[in-house]
């Protein structure tokens, strides 16, 4: 944690305006990427992107100084993930009646839809599973850091790692994406 870090978390505190802006920009990019990685679709992403800056803000005294400022962020933001997928999965599904049209580019299609098919099986994850899996393999974070994101201990971290890749690569080759070699 960087005293620069926490003279701006002060100055929050004080009511500072262009402190907070400061703030909201200094990680903008990763909470915007953890709730658009977590959620899917952009539109719920900037929500849940703003709902977190806007607790974390609110919530600002209860962020212990000592600690680091990121993982007790990205905690906020995850949880507001976990909230917007279990509000998402009470509403009711609507189908579209218009296909959507997939860009036909010979030389990025297998690429596009590699990319596209380990989204959808991402989606199918338990959400502790995605958020986990996305903080080590998007935000390159440690063990002990997604430990503390997520308030568990670093063997659970460890464990629902493995079992995101392990359903991911299932899911992959049930679909026939991958091949199968081993039973997983």
């Amino acid at each position: 944690m960087t005293d620069n870090l926490r003279h701006l978390a002060r100055r929050c505190l004080a009511g500072d305006q262009r402190a907070m802006l400061e703030l909201v920009d200094r990680f903008r990019g990763q909470v915007f990427g953890l709730c658009y990685r977590m959620l899917g679709h952009r539109e719920d992403a900037e929500d849940a992107a703003q709902e977190t800056f806007v607790r974390a803000l609110r919530n600002l005294r209860s962020w212990d100084p000592s600690r680091d400022f990121e993982p007790w962020l990205l905690a906020i933001a995850g949880n507001r993930c976990r909230t917007a997928l279990a509000r998402r999965m009470r509403r009711p599904s609507v189908c579209s009646l218009v296909e959507p049209v997939a860009e036909h580019r010979p030389d990025l299609h297998a690429a596009r839809h590699l990319a596209e098919e380990v989204h959808l099986a991402l989606n199918t994850l338990r959400p502790q599973y995605r958020q986990a899996f996305l903080l080590f393999h998007e935000q390159e974070m440690s063990y002990a850091a997604i430990a503390d994101v997520l308030q568990c201990p670093i063997g659970t971290v460890r464990t629902w790692i493995h079992r995101a890749r392990r359903e991911l690569i299932r899911r992959l080759q049930k679909r026939e994406v991958v091949e199968s070699r081993h039973a997983v």
